[in-house]
């Protein structure tokens, strides 16, 4: 689990490739899958939409979000 910072979003990365983005009260706002290159991310989700994250000493930066890992937030 990757949460921001203050903890309004929270993006769980599955073993089985899918993801589930929650934001606030609002669970599953955003679900697809993801694959792994390296320390790079790429993302589609369920609707179409792409984005990509890169992880950095840690960090998961997901487009404009700087995501942590739960037990580091």
């Amino acid at each position: 689990m990757w949460v921001t910072a203050d903890g309004h979003i929270r993006q769980e990365l599955l073993p089985d490739g899918r993801y589930d983005e929650a934001r606030g009260a609002r669970s599953s706002a955003y679900t697809g899958r993801y694959t792994v290159s390296g320390s790079h991310l790429e993302y589609v989700d369920d609707t179409g939409f792409t984005a990509t994250g890169d992880i950095r000493d840690g960090v998961l930066f997901h487009e404009h979000l700087v995501l942590y890992k739960e037990n580091q937030a």
